[in-house]
Protein backbone atom coordinates (compact mmCIF):
# COMPACT_ATOMS: atom_id res chain seq x y z
CA UNK A 1 0.00 0.00 0.00
CA UNK A 2 1.23 3.58 -1.26
CA UNK A 3 0.05 7.13 0.61
CA UNK A 4 -0.25 9.77 -2.03
CA UNK A 5 -2.29 12.92 -2.53
CA UNK A 6 -4.79 13.64 -5.45
CA UNK A 7 -3.49 15.97 -7.87
CA UNK A 8 -5.69 15.92 -10.59
CA UNK A 9 -8.61 14.23 -12.75
CA UNK A 10 -8.40 12.27 -15.88
CA UNK A 11 -11.40 12.32 -18.38
CA UNK A 12 -12.16 8.77 -20.63
CA UNK A 13 -15.22 8.95 -22.32
CA UNK A 14 -14.46 5.63 -24.62
CA UNK A 15 -13.73 2.90 -21.78
CA UNK A 16 -13.56 -0.54 -21.18
CA UNK A 17 -17.77 -1.71 -20.18
CA UNK A 18 -16.40 -3.37 -17.15
CA UNK A 19 -15.12 0.60 -16.16
CA UNK A 20 -18.33 2.20 -16.67
CA UNK A 21 -18.73 5.05 -14.06
CA UNK A 22 -15.23 4.40 -12.21
CA UNK A 23 -13.63 8.34 -11.99
CA UNK A 24 -9.55 8.39 -12.87
CA UNK A 25 -7.71 10.66 -10.71
CA UNK A 26 -4.15 11.59 -10.81
CA UNK A 27 -1.92 10.72 -7.82
CA UNK A 28 1.48 11.75 -6.63
CA UNK A 29 2.94 9.18 -4.74
CA UNK A 30 4.60 11.14 -1.49
CA UNK A 31 7.12 9.75 1.25
CA UNK A 32 6.02 9.42 4.87
CA UNK A 33 7.33 12.59 5.12
CA UNK A 34 4.04 13.68 2.75
CA UNK A 35 7.24 14.82 -0.07
CA UNK A 36 6.64 13.98 -3.48
CA UNK A 37 8.15 10.85 -4.45
CA UNK A 38 8.76 9.96 -8.26
CA UNK A 39 6.23 10.80 -11.04
CA UNK A 40 2.68 11.20 -10.57
CA UNK A 41 0.25 7.73 -11.36
CA UNK A 42 -3.52 7.32 -12.65
CA UNK A 43 -5.42 5.41 -10.40
CA UNK A 44 -8.93 4.14 -10.36
CA UNK A 45 -11.19 5.49 -7.65
CA UNK A 46 -11.96 2.59 -5.82
CA UNK A 47 -13.90 4.06 -2.74
CA UNK A 48 -15.81 6.46 -4.86
CA UNK A 49 -15.27 9.39 -2.67
CA UNK A 50 -11.68 10.56 -3.50
CA UNK A 51 -11.04 14.43 -4.99
CA UNK A 52 -8.45 16.09 -5.54
CA UNK A 53 -6.13 17.48 -2.60
CA UNK A 54 -6.87 14.68 -0.39
CA UNK A 55 -4.03 12.19 1.39
CA UNK A 56 -5.09 9.03 0.13
CA UNK A 57 -3.98 5.42 -0.11
CA UNK A 58 -3.81 3.39 -2.98
CA UNK A 59 -2.42 -0.35 -4.45
CA UNK A 60 -0.70 -1.36 -7.68
CA UNK A 61 -0.86 -3.91 -9.67
CA UNK A 62 -2.66 -7.40 -8.95
CA UNK A 63 -3.79 -5.72 -5.87
CA UNK A 64 -5.91 -2.82 -7.89
CA UNK A 65 -7.59 -4.99 -10.22
CA UNK A 66 -8.93 -6.74 -7.37
CA UNK A 67 -9.25 -3.92 -5.25
CA UNK A 68 -12.47 -2.38 -7.59
CA UNK A 69 -15.94 -3.11 -7.20
CA UNK A 70 -16.30 -5.26 -10.24
CA UNK A 71 -12.79 -7.49 -9.29
CA UNK A 72 -9.72 -8.32 -12.14
CA UNK A 73 -11.06 -5.13 -14.49
CA UNK A 74 -7.59 -3.43 -16.15
CA UNK A 75 -6.37 -1.07 -13.38
CA UNK A 76 -2.73 -0.65 -12.56
CA UNK A 77 -3.47 1.25 -9.57
CA UNK A 78 -6.51 1.80 -7.22
CA UNK A 79 -7.38 4.21 -4.19
CA UNK A 80 -8.43 2.06 -1.53
CA UNK A 81 -8.84 5.15 1.19
CA UNK A 82 -8.87 8.12 2.06
CA UNK A 83 -6.54 9.01 5.00
CA UNK A 84 -7.87 11.14 7.89
CA UNK A 85 -5.05 11.28 9.84
CA UNK A 86 -1.11 10.30 9.69
CA UNK A 87 0.56 9.60 12.82
CA UNK A 88 4.69 9.08 11.54
CA UNK A 89 7.27 8.22 14.52
CA UNK A 90 11.06 8.34 13.82
CA UNK A 91 12.62 5.21 11.90
CA UNK A 92 16.16 4.01 13.08
CA UNK A 93 18.77 5.47 10.54
CA UNK A 94 20.13 2.73 8.43
CA UNK A 95 23.89 1.86 9.02
CA UNK A 96 26.33 2.90 6.48
CA UNK A 97 29.05 0.29 5.54
CA UNK A 98 32.29 2.23 6.30
CA UNK A 99 34.92 2.08 3.96
CA UNK A 100 36.87 -0.66 6.07
CA UNK A 101 34.12 -3.03 6.31
CA UNK A 102 33.58 -2.90 2.65
CA UNK A 103 37.01 -3.85 1.82
CA UNK A 104 37.50 -6.76 4.64
CA UNK A 105 34.00 -8.20 2.49
CA UNK A 106 35.95 -7.53 -0.50
CA UNK A 107 39.33 -9.54 0.18
CA UNK A 108 37.09 -12.35 1.49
Amino acid sequence: MHLGRVIGTVVASERTPNLDGVKFLIVQPLTRDLKDRGRPVIAADGVAMAGPGELITYVGSREAAQAMPEPFVPVDHAIVGIVDQLNVGALPKKKRATKSSSKKKANK
